[in-house]
């Protein structure tokens, strides 16, 4: 993967949105592995890190999870992850801005040359650790009190 200035980056999503085919297959926009499971690991490194700092579970479920399902992942798919930024609070935009970078380089450094290395086994702990994960009794607790309302972004 090529690095893109930071200029750039915040583009990058305009030309995608711009390109992709909403029902380009039965189950709509297409869902790719590697993407899933990066964001699936930030998430749960959220929640392990909210977990050891004593923060209780409804918190970590609606911080963590629940907002960013229902609010944050269908805001970015209609406006985009630079409209989104923008739109913050002065902290969150410059929090994003600063860690966008580093973050973008730990997975053109780190994430994408161990998947592309076929000599290494997977290691299956972190699977069984998350499918075995505390939040998901969580996650299924509070969806017994959520309300029946879709979020709408037009």
């Amino acid at each position: 993967m090529d690095q893109i200035d930071q200029a750039d980056m915040w583009q990058v999503g305009r030309r995608v949105r711009a390109a992709r085919n909403e029902n380009n297959n039965e189950d709509g926009i297409p869902l790719d592995p590697f993407t899933a499971g990066v964001f699936s690991g930030v998430m749960m490194g959220q929640v392990d890190a909210l977990i050891e700092r004593g923060h209780p579970y409804s918190e970590i479920a609606n911080e963590s999870v629940i907002e960013a399902v229902d609010s944050l992942n269908p805001y970015m798919h209609a406006r985009g992850v630079a409209y989104m930024v923008d739109n913050c609070s002065t902290t969150a935009r410059l929090g994003a801005r600063k860690w966008a970078p580093r973050f973008d380089y730990l997975l053109a450094q780190t994430a994408y040359p161990a998947i592309d290395d076929d000599t290494k086994s997977v290691d299956p702990t972190p699977f069984d650790a998350f499918e075995n994960h505390v939040i998901h009794e969580v996650l299924r607790r509070c969806a017994e009190m959520r309300p029946s309302a879709d979020i709408f972004v037009a």
